[in-house]
């Protein structure tokens, strides 16, 4: 299917939602009734979009639900506001739950040649506040904002640019706005849903009051004076944050707004009753009335959760807890669902290539040593030791769930085979044994790995002491050296780690149209390349140029998947990209799907029991729409 004829049938799909929607009878929110009975608010006929977003329960295998409650959840730092942008998830397009990319804020959008996209918003929307959202927020926020000096001296983001130039920006009328690049631009959909998204729209209305192009310089000046800040680029970014809503007089386009000003250890977020999501029955979405978040000590989340302080609870509960927390089921009315986690291997071995030690750098350079290393390891006793034998063994690769998953590199060099890793071995060369029967490296030196790791995991720790027999086995002595992340990543760039333990890919939903620069050297914080990373991220300013044949393909694969025009060119970019990380074993994987406890009160109701957790694709909670899980009994 063309990028031109998927956007089509979005338009159409969109229409058909807004012909149901407008044949229901909308329904008054309870809680919003009394204000609008004394004028305070208008009905909600008059809030809605002219076209709101029809959610269709019933297609789900969810009940339509009713208004009313309090969603309670504890959060270990006030800085975990920013959950609340990632469990509204209402983007301009998000990801559904098979992964597709689908309009929600917007009512449509077409995508012609990869580079050309037309956004049509919702006629009738409005922000928090009643104020209308239009274009002209839009143009605001990337003429007066993304492209002021003052407020981003960088210029726009990296998924903004295409060959290093901005698109041609037009505003066609008061609901539609087109960006267009000269060339293909896959990064920019995908930004617009992610977990921390690409915001297009900030609320000119509010935000010209503190910016120095609309407001009196005296009031101005006032302003800055009040609120104890350097400049008006300061206050600018104090009051406009999105992603970490802390200014509750910042309206917005979530379900849930921000009602409390900061620093609070009890921060209420409230309906907002301008949201444009609607369910079959005519209710304005979300059903909640509120979200609270209660902030306190991470270590005790765990605790807390159990003695019933929550409603709906993931954030800082580990595995670990879950024996405790099925305990305390029936005791604080509420059930433990485990969900499967999004994320590549939960254990890596990171083999560095850029390690300076010559020896070390030819070595772990060399596939046969990373193929050795793999298939010295008893994956199934990890995962029976380690998580009960409810993860899956599995590469450093993506998950059944992605639609590039391919059973044969869930496998490559990934299964227990010591006779293969010691005939690997010697074939290398490493044929000579000390004493103690270990080998030893070409220039005479002990065979000893040591294995660097931030300290932050004991997850880490309980793998790498079963490693430490699985690669005696072969010959090969393993060393835990425990530092701190800083620490370990300065390590890594300079060249001094030869080897270090992270967990795996940090998206392994892939699909096509997700940027593949993971699985490259494309970041300075990739432990298994950074100085090639580097390279590529300070854009050749820094760092070393790749020089392996098998990276220079990756990156040249990069470059293919960027310019493709079609799917079908991006996912064949894709899948030989996944091939040769899979077959090359640049990351030793482990175990992957591992389990997330999450807690849910049995009075909240359309929270699924079996799901992802992903901090992106998704946003944890977000993509299965709380907005939609309502309570019982109120």
């Amino acid at each position: 299917m063309t990028t031109r004829l998927a956007g089509f049938l979005i338009v159409a799909f969109s229409l058909l939602w807004a012909f149901a929607a407008a044949a229901a009878e909308y329904v008054e929110t309870p809680s919003l009734a009394a204000a609008v009975a004394e004028g305070k608010l208008p009905p909600v006929a008059a809030r809605l979009p002219d076209e709101p977003r029809l959610i269709d329960l019933d297609a789900m295998g969810r009940e339509t639900g009713k208004h009313g409650g309090s969603i309670r959840m504890l959060m270990g730092s006030p800085k975990d506001i920013r959950m609340m942008t990632l469990y509204g998830y209402a983007r301009f397009v998000g990801y559904n739950e098979e992964y597709r990319l689908v309009p929600d804020i917007l009512k449509s959008f077409e995508v012609q040649e990869g580079r050309i996209f037309t956004l049509h918003l919702r006629r009738g929307h409005k922000w928090s506040d009643g104020a209308p959202f239009t274009t002209d927020d839009i143009r605001f926020t990337w003429e007066d904002v993304i492209n002021n000096d003052d407020l981003g001296p960088a210029g726009a983001p990296r998924e903004m640019l295409v060959n290093g130039k901005p698109p041609r920006f037009t505003v066609l009328d008061d609901v539609t706005v087109r960006f267009e690049w000269e060339a293909p631009n896959p990064d920019f959909l995908p930004a617009l849903a992610g977990a921390r998204p690409l915001y297009l729209a900030m609320p000119a209305h509010y935000l010209k009051l503190f910016h120095a192009k609309y407001q009196d310089p005296a009031r101005l000046a006032e302003i800055i004076e009040k609120e104890q800040v350097k400049d008006w680029a300061k206050l600018f970014a104090r009051m406009s944050r999105q992603y970490r809503p802390e200014n509750p007089d910042l309206p917005g386009l979530e379900p849930w707004m921000n009602t409390t000003h900061m620093p609070s250890d009890r921060i209420v977020f409230r309906r907002n009753a301008y949201y444009h999501r609607i369910d079959s029955a005519g209710q304005q979405l979300p059903y909640a009335d509120e979200v609270v978040l209660t902030i306190g000590s991470g270590d005790l989340i765990p605790a807390r959760t159990g003695t019933g302080e929550a409603d709906l609870q993931a954030r800082n509960l580990r595995f670990d807890n879950y024996t405790f927390l099925k305990e305390a089921e029936d005791r604080s009315n509420f059930d433990v669902f485990l969900w499967k986690s999004g994320g590549g291997s939960a254990v890596a071995l990171l083999p560095n290539l850029n390690v300076t030690d010559p020896v070390w750098r030819e070595l772990n350079r060399d596939v046969r040593f990373r193929r050795a290393l793999s298939l010295a390891i008893d994956r199934d006793e990890i995962n029976l030791a380690v998580f009960f034998g409810l993860a899956a063994t599995s590469a450093n690769t993506v998950l059944p769930e992605s639609p590039l998953f391919d059973e044969r590199l869930r496998t490559a060099w990934s299964t227990l085979d010591p006779d293969t890793a010691n005939r690997l071995l010697d074939e290398i060369g490493l044929t000579s044994r000390g004493a103690d029967g270990s080998r030893l490296l070409p220039d005479g030196r002990p065979f000893e790995i040591i294995v660097e790791t931030a300290g932050e995991s004991t997850l880490e720790t309980d793998v790498l002491e079963l490693l430490i027999d699985y690669w005696k086995a072969i010959g090969v002595k393993l060393f835990i050296k425990t530092s701190q992340r800083d620490v370990l990543r300065s390590r890594a760039i300079s060249g001094d780690t030869m080897m270090s333990v992270w967990s795996g890919i940090d998206n392994a939903l892939l699909t096509p149209d997700m940027n593949p620069g993971e699985l490259m050297p494309t970041s300075e914080a990739q432990l298994q390349w950074p100085r090639w990373g580097m390279y590529f991220e300070s854009n050749k300013a820094k760092g070393d140029a790749p020089d392996m044949p098998e990276i220079q393909e990756l990156m040249k694969l990069l470059g293919d998947w960027r310019s493709a025009r079609e799917p079908e060119q991006r996912e064949a970019a894709w899948k030989r990209i996944l091939e040769i990380n899979a077959d090359e074993v640049f990351t030793i994987g482990t175990v992957n799907a591992t389990l997330q406890p999450v807690v849910v009160s049995r009075k909240l109701h359309n929270v699924p029991r079996e799901g992802i957790y992903a901090f992106d694709p998704g946003g944890y909670f977000g993509i299965y729409m709380p907005d939609t899980f309502w309570f019982s009994g109120n």
